[in-house]
């Protein structure tokens, strides 16, 4: 229910006003009570959700995996990429934090639309490239603008890298890295407009003992936007199998038909002395425990599993099952 000042409450609170006891920019005109104003910045709006990019995280994290062994083995060097920082914000305050040069590698993530930059300064790339010609991983001078010669090579382990952006995405989209360039000014890229939001994903680089280096991966918000819904983490974690691939299905049905387990049918037990055991011949009965009508113990493996009733199949002896056992004999 609405509620309507009187005349009196109206001048009180206007006198409140004109001698400063109360702030204007906090009052509730309505109901008297102190106003609590968050600011918000038009020119950063909030695309991602807190959940997006934790799921990002999640996703590159396996991500530095992936390329930290594929580096250490490629390059024969200890190599540790982390992730330490996932955050967004628009494309203009992006490309003016990274320095001149760097090395940005544009590249397209098919099908989705627009480029998507993995940026790396030349802490990185240029002890990569000394490894990869032989050397000892120096860097040299770090503000010099890359050869020719060295942009090919690094257009080389870019692609590689690329590749397990596949892995990366696979449960979210199905996605095909396509190298588009490899640029070293970034003042030159205007892929996007300056307000674009964008994901930023930060990494760094260790490279034997005491280089460090950097790699900064954007995201667009309209390159992500047709997969943003599935990066939820109950659409992440949440897996169907329905969703899982016919192949995937038969290749493990294959392999469970060539495992080997032992199948024991319990007909009864009874104990007897060593002297009887000694004396049995052909022909004998042993009297057992187990009721005629009662259904026997079926075992697999160790575990007790199964019910069953003795029977024949046409000259040979059978079983059928007829119950499964759950309780106190059931390990699993």
């Amino acid at each position: 229910m609405q509620e309507i000042l009187s005349q009196g409450e109206i001048d009180a609170l206007l006198d409140a006003l004109n001698t400063g006891d109360i702030p204007i920019e906090e009052i509730d005109t309505k109901t008297g009570q102190e106003i609590k104003i968050k600011s918000y910045d038009f020119r950063r709006p909030n695309k991602f959700s807190k959940e997006h990019l934790r799921t990002l995280e999640i996703l590159h994290n396996l991500f530095a995996r992936h390329v930290t062994s594929f580096l250490s083995g490629y390059l024969r060097s200890n190599v540790n990429i982390e992730l330490v920082s996932v955050s967004q914000t628009i494309f203009d305050e992006f490309i003016r934090s990274i320095p001149t040069p760097t090395v940005l590698t544009i590249f397209d993530l098919l099908p989705l639309n627009g480029s998507v930059i993995l940026e790396a300064n030349n802490a990185f790339i240029f002890p990569v490239i000394d490894l990869m010609f032989g050397g000892n991983g120096s860097t040299g001078d770090l503000n010099r603008e890359l050869t020719d010669i060295e942009i090919q090579v690094t257009k080389k382990i870019m692609t590689k890298i690329l590749e397990y952006f596949i892995p990366t995405w696979q449960d979210i989209f199905e996605v095909k890295p396509e190298l588009y360039s490899v640029e070293t000014n970034p003042r030159l890229q205007q892929l996007y407009s300056p307000n674009e939001v964008v994901a930023l994903l930060t990494f760094t680089v260790s490279l034997g003992e005491n280089i460090q280096g950097m790699i900064n991966l954007c995201y667009p918000y309209i390159t992500l936007d047709p997969v943003i819904a599935k990066l939820s983490m109950r659409q992440q974690f949440i897996r169907n199998f329905s969703s899982s691939h016919e192949d995937d299905y038969a290749n493990i049905l294959h392999w469970l038909n060539h495992c080997n387990i032992d199948i024991t049918a319990v007909l009864g037990d009874t104990q007897i002395t060593v002297n009887d055991l000694l004396q049995i011949q052909q022909g004998d009965v042993i009297v057992l425990d187990q009721n005629i009508n009662s259904d026997i113990n079926v075992l697999v493996g160790e575990n007790l599993k199964f019910g069953a009733q003795v029977g024949l199949v046409d000259e040979n002896l059978a079983i059928q099952i007829v119950s499964l056992i759950e309780g106190e004999f059931n390990n699993d």
